[in-house]
């Protein structure tokens, strides 16, 4: 118990000293919070006074930031008014005596009108800009003049000798040959000043070099005003007219339907194969050339270099193909099928250069231009072919071919059909321009075959002429031979086989076997036996061959030598007038009438020629020898004129 109390009394005394402990602390937290507060009052105080020091303080600062900013803007727009009365010096003075400045001074002021037109709080700016776009106006106008002076003086007319200059040698024109047509090489001296070789033809240089840079900036500047369509203008109206001489110097001339008809054959087909060199002179030498001016000029306005350019050769193409043009839809005519496969040649030569040179949407209508001419070329000659097989069939020609030679339409037709086969590219070409499918080969094969057929057609027709049968038949005879010949001897036997050969080579010698029958048949009935037979007549008989007992009347033989003499001598005569003009085949058909006329002969000699040679006068009856007959056979067929007349 005692214990226990104890305990307790040391524990009151712990709690009395924590309580006087805590009272002591807080005594120290009520005195520190006191002079806190004592603190803070004080600073309240000194922050209530510091405060007006403050203000102005910053005010101060606030005041020289200012002062920098508006100096430093002023400063700004001091440079820009100093930039622009050095760029407005500039420009009074203008461009010609130093371009490079004058365009300098054209960005200043640009610069300057977009400085103020975001500067609209300084009061004088709207009078700035105006003032500013009125001098960019009148310098615009001015590098308008320059543009088009400058541009002027270095277009000029290109003289045909610089534009041969840069053909391949093969293609220019003869020096010898009258008014510079293009009959073949010619040795001009060759001057490499502004050529350059590419593919056989050389760059022309329209426009010096130097002088493209500053068209280039011209034209920027321009376009940076807003005046394409004056740009467009200028350089159309200057370019168009200098290409335009350049081809009326070079010899082209727009001619109409009505003129081109009215030409002589030799003179328009001169003029033809020269239009086809200045065709390939404009496109690969002259409009090529103007494509480099253009695309160096405005470069990077791709729209307006299409444009330019379309406008600016829009003429001269129209000059070229007016003249192509009047040809394809003239009259036509057999003649003409050549030079329109020549035309039609040229224009498909030239089509990848007229769609690499003429490209881009502003040229469509150039390019269809150009290409429809190709189309009609090539339509008008395919009805050429149409014309030309119904003229060769229904020929009237009233030429009379006297000695049975080869009839001039045969020689024409066949002369006609070998330069047919000198184009058997450019045909397959015209053929696949009407025919989307099928073999040009046999196109050209069915042509030429019906043109065959059409002149066989016309032959039977003109054999009829002759009176004499034998006649008739050396005709056919020598004109097929002729067609037989000429195609054996040309690419047409790949094209129309070896079977048209033999069977046309089987007509040549069915009508050569027609000619020996119809023209020595009855000559040969005097030779034979036929009708000699003794019956009692007058005169003396000879005894018959073979023991038969039987005589022949010597008047009766007498009579078939005088028969034989007679036609023998007309047939000689009439028939050396003949002509058979292949030495081949005229040696075998005189061989082929001597293996039947001589043996004939020889034995009607040998069996009743005793029986005149012992009469009076035999060389009256037996006037010629086999060998004389072989010998005046040598003559036949050689087209000799006699004093008679011809039958």
């Amino acid at each position: 118990m005692i214990v226990a109390v104890s305990g307790m009394d040391s524990l009151g005394e712990r709690a009395a000293k924590m309580r006087e402990a805590l009272q002591k602390s807080q005594t120290i937290t009520d005195n520190v919070v006191t002079i806190l507060g004592s603190f803070d009052s004080r600073l309240s105080v000194l922050e209530t006074a510091m405060r007006p020091t403050q203000i102005r303080t910053h005010a101060i600062r606030k005041a020289h930031e200012n002062i920098d900013k508006t100096l430093k803007a002023a400063e700004v727009i001091l440079t820009q008014f100093d930039a622009s009365r050095q760029a407005e010096a500039k420009i009074l003075k203008g461009p010609h005596e130093d371009l490079e400045s004058y365009l300098e001074a054209i960005n200043q002021l640009r610069s300057n009108i977009r400085f103020f037109s975001g500067n609209k709080g300084f009061k004088s700016s709207d009078a700035v800009i105006n003032n500013a776009n009125t001098l960019l106006t009148k310098a615009i106008s001015k590098l308008e003049d320059e543009f088009k002076q400058l541009l002027a003086l270095y277009s000029k007319p290109v003289e045909p000798d610089r534009l041969f200059e840069c053909l391949p040698e093969s293609m220019r024109p003869s020096s010898e040959s009258p008014g510079n047509q293009f009959s073949g090489k010619n040795h001009h001296h060759e001057h490499q000043n502004g050529t350059s070789e590419i593919g056989g033809f050389k760059h022309l240089t329209l426009i010096p070099p130097r002088i493209l840079p500053l068209l280039h900036d011209l034209a920027l500047q321009m376009v940076q005003a807003g005046n394409q369509q004056q740009l467009l203008r200028i350089y159309r109206d200057t370019r168009s007219s200098v290409l335009e001489e350049s081809l009326r110097k070079l010899g082209v001339e727009k001619l109409s339907k009505e003129d081109v008809q009215r030409m002589q054959w030799e003179v328009l087909e001169a003029k033809i194969g020269n239009w086809i060199h200045f065709m390939r002179i404009a496109v690969k030498v002259l409009f090529v050339g103007e494509r480099r001016v253009c695309d160096q000029i405005f470069e990077g306005f791709d729209t307006l270099l299409d444009q330019c350019f379309a406008e600016c050769t829009t003429g001269s193409v129209s000059m070229l193909l007016s003249f192509g043009d009047a040809i394809a839809r003239s009259k036509r005519s057999p003649e003409k099928l050549f030079v329109l496969l020549d035309m039609y040649e040229i224009m498909r030569e030239l089509h990848s250069e007229v769609e690499g040179v003429f490209g881009g949407k502003a040229c469509k209508e150039i390019r269809e231009s150009t290409f429809g001419l190709t189309k009609r070329l090539a339509q008008t000659a395919q009805e050429t072919f149409g014309d030309f097989e119904e003229a060769v069939e229904k020929d009237a020609t009233k030429t009379a071919v006297l000695d049975g030679t080869v009839h001039p339409l045969t020689s024409y037709v066949i002369n006609y059909v070998k330069f047919l086969f000198d184009y058997q590219t450019t045909l397959k070409q015209l053929f696949q321009e009407f025919e989307s499918s099928g073999e040009t080969n046999s196109q050209l094969a069915n042509v030429t075959m019906r043109i065959m057929q059409a002149l066989q057609t016309n032959l039977d027709g003109k054999s009829k002429q002759y009176r004499d049968p034998a006649l008739t038949h050396l005709f056919l005879m020598n004109n097929i031979h002729y067609m037989v010949r000429s195609v054996r001897r040309s690419e047409a036997k790949d094209l129309l086989g070896d079977d048209w050969v033999q069977r046309h080579r089987r007509v040549v010698q069915q009508h050569a076997n027609q000619y020996k029958r119809n023209g020595w048949s009855k000559i040969l009935q005097c030779l034979s036996t036929q009708g000699l037979t003794s019956s009692g007549g007058g005169g003396s008989a000879v005894p018959g061959e073979g023991g038969s007992g039987s005589g022949a009347s010597r008047g009766l033989i007498k009579d078939r030598f005088k028969t034989f003499n007679a036609q023998f001598e007309e047939l000689h005569q009439k028939q050396s007038q003949w002509t058979v003009p292949d030495t081949e085949l005229r040696e075998s058909l005189r061989l082929a009438v001597a293996e039947v006329l001589l043996p004939a002969y020889r034995s009607f000699i040998k069996r009743f020629g005793p029986l005149v040679e012992s009469g009076k006068n035999p060389q009256k009856y037996i006037r010629y020898s086999a060998e004389d007959l072989e010998r005046m056979l040598g003559e036949f067929f050689e087209g000799k004129t006699f004093n008679e007349p011809r039958r």
